[in-house]
């Protein structure tokens, strides 16, 4: 699990091919302190596993699936990429809850500068749109941002000047493609209340906006 905050950034080292998926060797721009073996590490919001730790150095297997929903497989040697370490319980949670699976990626439509701010939008895909509510959270390429304007095929977000000296978001452009992740709490409510109540047992009720209301949820 992780928080959305940004810890520095990481470089990709190598890039090549491994069984039917890809192997990255990344050199982060901080010190990994007390490294583990097998540790999660959420590379532009992805959620992987670090090998070989030597240093700010180690390894990542990006699998297949994660290639096809992500734009890892897009990056190339020499590129950046934004990291954190898995969430502790005792640290603060200064972003939101984020899990480190991304939903889909998405294109920059906008890049407006205002001041020393800027405001980008996005183009997504329709489906995502039901899970992105006006000042929710949001997370683009790990970094937990907070939604300005959303409709069924867009949003929009502004970046302040320190997130954008250190995270990758200051060299984005229009028409690049970054990964999201939408807010967890929202899928699990919506599967809630599309789920049919059991075949058998005595009482099952549905959790439903007939049901929220009558026990007085909803107005």
């Amino acid at each position: 699990m992780f928080t959305g905050i940004i810890q520095g950034k990481g470089t990709l080292i190598e890039k090549r091919r491994f069984g039917g998926g890809m192997l990255f060797v990344v050199e982060a721009d901080f010190d990994i302190t007390d490294p583990e073996e097998g540790e999660s590490i959420a590379c532009n919001g992805v959620c992987l596993t670090a090998k070989e730790l030597h240093g700010r150095r180690f390894v990542v297997d990006v699998s297949p699936e994660s290639l096809s929903r992500t734009n890892l497989g897009k990056l190339s040697v020499g590129m950046t990429m934004n990291l954190e370490r898995a969430l502790r319980l005792s640290d603060r949670l200064g972003g939101h809850l984020v899990s480190g699976h991304v939903d889909a990626t998405a294109k920059v439509s906008q890049k407006k500068p205002e001041g020393d701010f800027v405001i980008f939008s996005f183009s997504i895909p329709e489906n995502l749109g039901r899970y992105i509510i006006e000042k929710g959270s949001i997370t683009i390429d790990g970094i937990s941002l907070t939604v300005n304007y959303c409709d069924r095929s867009s949003f929009s977000v502004s970046i302040i000047p320190h997130s954008l000296q250190v995270t990758t978001l200051g060299n984005l452009k229009l028409g690049d493609v970054v990964n999201i992740e939408v807010d967890l709490i929202g899928k699990y409510v919506e599967k809630l209340l599309l789920e049919k109540p059991a075949a058998s047992g005595q009482g099952s009720q549905i959790i439903n906006p007939a049901f929220l209301a009558e026990h007085g949820f909803l107005k």
